[in-house]
């Protein structure tokens, strides 16, 4: 006799078809995850959360919406850096970001939060108070295994060193939007050489107008296009990549 099963969405298998199971449910998964990255690369918030909610409550691992919204970023940071996206979508980007991270963190099993390949620090510098650059940075670290010490917003020269001796970090991110935001982030940095700090961390920098020019005015390291630059730059120093 032929047993139908009944799984979500309407899915309907019969018993013969039991072993294809795993198959159907990773296909699942996959459909959901592209729903998630469609729905947010379209700035359906509240499809969004609710697809969100929908793969958390059916099991599927919560790193799978991690990834997705790392992939969904990475397509508005390119639409952002073409010209096809402004900062209003920016902006809501990072608030979906953020609550979609709200969901699915306290889901995360503890030994997926305690794999950290390194530590991180991360900062808006003095005199600028734009943070949804750094948000999206920390976010991202954070999913590919980061610890990050998340200092806020304009966070004077002291503030950086006295937290580097505290937390002892392989790397240290300047976020800045404005051009203000040149001379804190070289001041930063001399002031790591001056508390002897510099040589054991790697600095970079990041924000609206950063380009190679200001990296080599503020003597970081390297400069951060988006997250995902910011992520791979730090992996590479941690011996990650």
């Amino acid at each position: 006799m032929v047993q139908a099963l009944s799984m979500d969405e309407g899915l309907t298998i019969t018993s013969e078809r039991v072993d294809d199971i795993p198959l159907l449910l990773a296909q699942k998964e996959e459909l959901m995850s592209q729903e998630l990255i469609d729905a947010f690369t379209d700035m359906r918030e509240q499809d969004v959360l609710k697809i969100t909610d929908q793969m958390l409550d059916s099991g599927t691992d919560p790193l799978e919406a991690l990834e997705a919204c790392r992939k969904a970023m990475e397509v508005i940071g390119q639409r952002f850096e073409d010209g096809d996206c402004f900062l209003p979508e920016l902006i809501l980007a990072g608030e979906m970001l953020r609550q979609v991270s709200d969901k699915v963190k306290p889901r995360l099993q503890q030994e997926v939060k305690t794999k950290k390949i390194g530590k991180v620090i991360m900062g808006t510098v003095e005199g600028d108070i734009h943070d949804i650059g750094k948000d999206i940075v920390i976010f991202m670290l954070d999913v590919n295994g980061f610890e990050v010490m998340d200092l806020g917003v304009n966070v004077p020269v002291a503030r950086f060193i006295e937290a580097a001796k505290e937390f002892e970090p392989q790397v240290i991110g300047l976020s800045g939007f404005l051009t203000l935001a040149f001379d804190p982030m070289k001041a930063t940095v001399e002031a790591l050489k001056e508390a002897g700090l510099r040589d054991s961390i790697k600095v970079m920098i990041g924000g609206g107008q950063i380009d190679d020019q200001v990296r080599k005015y503020t003597g970081a390291d390297a400069y951060g296009r988006d997250a995902v630059a910011a992520v791979t730059l730090a992996k590479q120093w941690v011996g990650e990549e």
